[in-house]
């Protein structure tokens, strides 16, 4: 298979591997937001920055840079699998003695045992994560996925059979520990590789070398991405929290399948050629505008039809999470340009200049939350919203010098797509307030709304020849 045809499949079968697991985990989730209120789903959210950084520090540089090394063997695989163990069970020891202040932190209670049985997640995902490491590598995404589903669905069913029996926010506590451990026990019965009893000091020199650069930076956008529940959940109350992490959840859907997807397939395939500068920037132009032609419109769609939405798939009670919904859906347009922009800084050794970027940008934003908290959540939203554009000057300026390709010629490869999807995003926003007034039931009003900004934007974009359309239909359609 050559270079070509292994991006589309990798492209295909990660994108796939996102959309189903996703998907899956999104209806599980509307089940159980209609059993269980949205306080409860807000005190699993109190949580997410530990779980997340644990998650991070045990598996984020050191993977990262299994993935960047082109002969990398046992003795790199197996050091680095150790490595994660005990960093994970350090890190839940951490978690357990220190629950006591976590909810005293939160001024509630009952996480103190949230925290230590929800915390075993990070032992459990350390025993697959380099299986998952291999698996991403060789761009085996097909196989990642039909593991990643049978156990997202089976943690689902416990977690939906707790919630009726009335065991509240225990029942998601319980589902994500199913889902873990289903997901370590395929990975070791599927994967073929199998630690050896060895910890090469000098591989761990090289991969730390690297990967602490990568883990301090992927440290600092975990508590950043995570900053805003811990803030909401502190100065407001849970139940807020739990509609913010709805919105939130429900916005990344798009994002997260799309731009993980391409991220997937987009680092080793950027890690081949990183070299060939020019290579590199048509690469990398290219997965920008695909990424940009089907997320800028999707995340449109779902700000225009929020409160349908919300109504029909979560009832009334979450209605209070809409507002939200729709600033994080146009604030998530940004997200691919300037994370996109980072890989190029990551393949190219850049992780010195990765990790003082990522530093700068944190700084900014944690001064710029805290002169906003006194706005309430929407003085939050509306700066994390504004400081999007503020990410994507500073990381599109570095890596644009290394390939030659600089923040206003992306721009101007970007912007009729942004300009198109917006100006239908607008005639289908009159459309849905015009079936509002004339009382159409919401399934109806969503059905129209999409056959109308399909229509018209699939339309639009082969009248005024969209390259990133001409480009899927050469490169997946083959035609």
């Amino acid at each position: 298979m050559n270079y070509k045809e292994r991006a589309v499949s990798g492209l295909v079968w990660s994108l796939w591997q996102q959309v189903s697991s996703k998907v899956v985990g999104f209806c599980i989730q509307i089940f159980l937001a209609r059993i269980l209120e949205p306080s409860q789903f807000g005190l699993i959210a109190m949580l997410s920055l530990f779980i997340a950084v644990g998650n991070m520090l045990v598996d984020g540089g050191l993977t990262t840079s299994l993935i960047r090394t082109t002969n990398a063997d046992q003795r790199d695989f197996s050091t680095i699998f150790y490595f994660n163990l005990i960093g994970s069970c350090i890190l839940y020891s951490l978690l357990f003695f220190g629950a006591p202040l976590i909810a005293g932190f939160y001024n509630q209670p009952l996480l103190k045992a949230i925290v230590r049985v929800y915390g075993l997640i990070l032992i459990l995902n350390a025993f697959f994560s380099v299986q998952s490491t291999l698996l991403v590598k060789e761009l085996k995404f097909k196989r990642q996925t039909n593991m990643q589903i049978p156990a997202a669905i089976a943690g689902g069913i416990l977690g939906i059979i707790l919630a009726k029996m009335g065991y509240g926010v225990w029942s998601l506590v319980w589902m994500g520990l199913c889902t873990s451990f289903l997901s370590t026990a395929m990975h070791w019965i599927f994967s073929p590789w199998r630690p050896a009893l060895l910890f090469d000091k000098e591989c761990f020199k090289k991969h730390i070398n690297f990967g602490y650069k990568m883990t301090l930076s992927g440290f600092l956008d975990t508590v950043y991405q995570n900053l805003y529940s811990i803030i909401i959940g502190k100065y407001f109350s849970a139940a807020q929290l739990g509609f913010y992490s709805r919105a939130d959840t429900i916005s990344q859907l798009p994002i997260g399948n799309i731009s993980a997807a391409v991220n997937k397939v987009a680092y080793p395939m950027f890690a081949e050629i990183a070299d060939d500068a020019s290579q590199l920037k048509k690469v990398y132009k290219k997965l920008m505008q695909q990424v940009i032609f089907w997320n800028a419109p999707i995340l449109i769609f779902l700000c225009v039809i929020a409160q349908p939405l919300f109504h029909f798939l979560l009832t009334d009670k979450w209605l209070p999470a809409v507002p939200y919904f729709k600033i994080l859906c146009i604030s998530g347009i940004m997200y691919p340009l300037h994370a996109y922009n980072l890989n190029i800084l990551k393949v190219t050794g850049k992780s010195a200049l990765f990790l003082k970027l990522e530093v700068i940008k944190k700084v900014l934003s944690v001064i710029g939350i805290f002169l906003f908290i006194p706005f309430g959540i929407y003085g939050l939203l509306y700066f994390q919203l504004g400081f999007n554009f503020l990410a994507y000057f500073i990381n599109s300026t570095y890596s644009g010098r290394l390939i030659s390709y600089p923040m206003k010629e992306q721009i101007e490869d970007i912007l009729p797509i942004l300009l198109l999807a917006g100006t239908i995003g607008l005639g289908c926003y009159f459309l849905d307030m015009m079936l509002e007034l004339l009382f159409i039931h919401s399934v109806i009003r969503i059905g129209i709304v999409c056959i109308f900004y399909m229509v018209f934007y699939y339309g639009f974009s082969l009248l005024i020849k969209i390259s990133a359309l001409k480009d899927f239909n050469q490169l997946i359609l083959k035609r």
